[in-house]
């Protein structure tokens, strides 16, 4: 399998008052096309920053990222908000939508500022209906967003970051704003779209979540410690015993 991300010795360094945060030092990792890749760590540990600086939503200090072949540091926020559009996709904790349109016109919205897909508006909206159908929320595209239930509204999300078929999708904690059984709901689909070959890079503190994924890193105070390979998640039947074998891990690691 062709590598989608390579990151070499990554660092990021905020200053802070005239001092120095490191947040993350010599960050070494690849995430293989088809993989689902869990980032585990303590509250603090960077693993949102790790998240945000490999997708090219925040500078790197050093080092080197490169996504499908191509370092993105040193590039310009014209050409990684470029690049984030149509060739990323990306799930966040809160669910940002725009409150004056409809679920289908906030799904299908990236889709329309790219032009990537030489398509008229109607094809546009109905591949976000498909999308809709496919994840079982096409009875809410007419609604607007306070309308639906949050677990409704995370697949929607996960609709929208679909629209520009991107080679890999982005989570910073999908289901940390849902209960457990919207929670559940929501993986389920991201499993099932990792199963049909989409690369998936999650932050979660959820074992539950990262039990579903392929692989699991581990970070602490910005280093990766070690990593889990889960290989890939098939069934329900098969969940406890993959947490069971991660929790162990997990302790292992000091988690």
């Amino acid at each position: 399998m062709s590598q989608v991300l390579e990151v070499t010795n990554l660092c990021k360094t905020y200053v802070v008052n005239k001092r120095q945060n490191n947040v993350l030092k010599n960050v070494n990792f690849c995430i293989s096309e088809g993989e689902m890749v869990a980032v585990m760590g303590p509250s603090g540990s960077g693993k949102s920053t790790l998240l945000y600086t490999v997708s090219g939503m925040d500078g790197i200090t050093a080092g080197e990222v490169r996504f499908c072949g191509k370092n993105i540091a040193g590039r310009s926020e014209k050409e990684l908000s470029k690049l984030r559009l149509n060739e990323m996709g990306f799930i966040f904790q809160q669910m940002y939508m725009l409150k004056n349109l409809t679920v289908l016109d906030n799904i299908i919205l990236p889709a329309c500022q790219s032009g990537k897909m030489k398509e008229s508006r109607k094809e546009t909206a109905a591949r976000g209906r498909d999308l809709m159908r496919k994840l079982g929320i096409i009875d809410i595209a007419d609604n607007d967003i306070n309308e639906v239930s949050g677990g409704q509204l995370q697949r929607a999300c996960i609709c929208r970051s679909m629209m520009n078929h991107p080679k890999m999708i982005f989570a910073d904690e999908p289901t940390g704003a849902l209960n457990r059984t919207a929670s559940n709901e929501v993986m389920e689909e991201l499993a099932k779209l990792n199963a049909e070959g989409t690369t998936i890079m999650l932050v979660t503190h959820d074992v539950k979540v990262a039990a579903k994924c392929t692989r699991v890193l581990y970070i602490v105070d910005g280093n990766i410690k070690g990593e889990h390979n889960l290989f890939r998640y098939t069934s329900s039947g098969e969940l406890r015993e993959r947490e069971r074998k991660l929790n162990g891990w997990l302790m292992e690691m000091g988690w």
